[in-house]
């Protein structure tokens, strides 16, 4: 066990990547969890859902775990509770939407034992050896907080995402207060994200959006779709208080927004008269400039409301030539490919389509160089490290406090799994500990590794080959086959002669065993892969999956 005197801070994701992101402290014997998010599979990452963090180390030390502090309900925060909670078990805290958002997730995974304890900012909750004190901060989601996490060792600020808006819409902007208050008590430690610091001067307010969908409502003629992150309740707000004044009724649709809005409208979040809220079944009732569709897919995912509007797919509704639609963010790094898929449908449609390269319809929660600056100077802290962020930001984010004064020995640039340590001799780097990536497909966690998704990569890639045959051994003969069988390879019917030609391939290696005994079958199969694959090589330049099948029948 890690000597009393010492801090541990483990980041097992959320550290040279933006997503993913879990930090476990430890003082003594007792642990604390500040965050357990998850992050989009990868292009590579065929047919995967979801990609969590591999928390063996939480699992191995359940009994030490005091309690998960969740900064806000973003995916990349909470999305991997429902699949850790169930192996290392303890209270959750969080703001009332952070929890609201958080308690749909579990009941959707059957999990259940779990308690959800809400906070509000400023409250300060006891975990072990662990004082947390819950700090409001603005970002792109409601309930946003900071954290001040103080022990015997000292005290840790963690930024949670942030930026410093003075003009939000829900009024409430970032405690600066509070934060130069721990300044001067003394922090230890900052951990403070690092999305935006490539970006100088400050992230424009959430409040300065409104202008123009006052101007793109004003425009329209026809339905306004606005698709968006379903988190964001502030813009939601915007926009619906902006479609109201111009006598538009609302309608959620996908699974997603219509699950958030309606928490948000049960516990006050969001505020929209009954009587302008919509069901789906109900638009043909009004015509199309009375309506506003709020959405989801402004990442092109493939199963969202936009994308399954724009290509037709959607049972209810089809996008249409007098449809203005409003691409209300900008893509996450690696979903540019889908949204540009989207867009381009969609103008196809003959719809009008505003997104954020014509004009201002998103703004970023996270801040840039100048807000970073200024967290750094009212926390003061002796020791920093950066966060939430790819390699390059956690570099150019240490440049920056250093340029602050903090001294580059009191700086740490985390890797994943490795124990960083902070104790009355300094700041210094520990051991590693296990962790990585586990893989969700279906109901199926940590399952697909690798090797399988080498598999799918060939597969999609060149396609399968299969050759199916059944041998008796007792006439020594082939009774069936060999069948040829191609699936994503060539048509079989317009290839008759390849196929031949590796029927015959296959007799030949069979008949060239004379008498086969049972343990012949892993080398005859080998000799099968072997022959094919050079055969269709040599004749197509191509190199699908060869999948021996052979019925032995004694």
């Amino acid at each position: 066990m890690a000597e009393a005197s010492k801090i541990r801070i483990i980041p097992l994701g959320g550290v040279e990547e933006i997503g993913k992101n879990i930090y476990v402290i430890e003082y003594g014997k007792d642990i604390i969890v500040v965050d357990c998010g998850s992050i989009f599979p990868k292009e590579d990452m065929l047919g995967i859902d979801l990609v969590i963090p591999d928390v063996s180390y939480l699992v191995e030390n359940k009994d030490r775990i005091r309690g998960y502090v969740i900064t806000h309900g973003h995916e990349d925060h909470i999305g991997a509770l429902p699949y850790v909670l169930p192996q290392a078990p303890a209270p959750v805290y969080g703001t009332k939407l952070t929890l609201a958002l958080i308690d749909i997730k579990l009941r959707e995974h059957r999990v259940n034992g779990i308690v959800l304890n809400t906070v509000k900012p400023r409250d300060v909750v006891k975990l072990g050896a662990f004082t947390v004190e819950f700090i409001h901060v603005n970002h792109s989601i409601s309930g946003s907080c900071a954290l001040a996490i103080s022990c015997p060792g000292g005290l840790i600020v963690h930024s949670g995402d942030f930026k410093i808006d003075f003009t939000p819409v829900d009024g409430e902007v970032t405690d600066l207060g509070t934060l130069a208050r721990l300044g001067e008590k003394g922090v230890t430690c900052l951990l403070c994200e690092s999305t935006n610091v490539e970006r100088r001067g400050v992230t424009m307010s959430e409040k300065n959006i409104g202008a123009t969908f006052n101007n793109q409502f004003r425009d329209a003629t026809g339905r306004v779709i606005v698709a968006m992150f379903a988190s964001n309740i502030n813009r939601v707000q915007q926009v619906v208080d902006c479609a109201m004044s111009y006598g538009r009724k609302v309608c959620f649709v996908g699974r997603s927004m219509v699950n958030v809005s309606q928490v948000a409208l049960e516990i006050g979040e969001l505020k929209i008269p009954p009587e302008n809220l919509l069901e789906i079944d109900e638009l043909d009732n009004y015509r199309d400039d009375q309506i506003l569709i709020l959405t989801t897919g402004s990442q092109g995912e493939p199963m969202s409301g936009l994308t399954r509007m724009a290509y037709s797919e959607h049972r209810k509704l089809q996008i249409k030539p007098s449809d203005r639609v409003i691409i209300s963010a900008t893509p996450i790094p690696g979903n540019e490919k889908y949204v540009s898929r989207v867009i381009n449908q969609l103008y196809r449609c003959g719809a009008t389509v505003i997104y954020s390269a014509m004009a201002e319809v998103h703004v970023s929660g996270h801040a840039c160089q100048e807000e970073l600056k200024l967290m750094h100077a009212l926390v003061k802290p002796k020791y920093f490290v950066p966060i939430h962020g790819e390699y390059r930001h956690l570099w150019q984010h240490a440049e920056l406090a250093e340029d602050l004064g903090t001294p580059q020995e009191n700086i740490i640039i985390p890797t994943p799994g490795q124990v960083i340590e902070i104790s009355k001799h300094g700041i210094s780097l520990g051991e590693t500990v296990p962790f990585g990536e586990l893989l969700v497909d279906g109901l199926g966690i940590g399952d697909v590794g690798n090797v399988v998704l080498r598999d799918r990569k060939h597969l999609s890639q060149e396609g399968l080959v299969i050759v199916a045959m059944a041998y008796d051994r007792t006439q020594n003969a082939l009774v069936s086959g060999p069948d040829i069988i191609s699936r994503g390879f060539i048509y079989v019917r317009e290839n008759e002669d390849i196929i031949e030609q590796a029927r015959d391939i296959v007799r030949a290696i069979i008949y060239s065993y004379g008498r086969i005994e049972s343990s012949d079958w892993p080398q005859i199969k080998n000799r099968v892969k072997e022959e094919i694959h050079r055969f269709i090589y040599e004749k197509m330049k191509r190199n699908p999956m060869i999948l021996p099948v052979i019925v032995d029948l004694g």
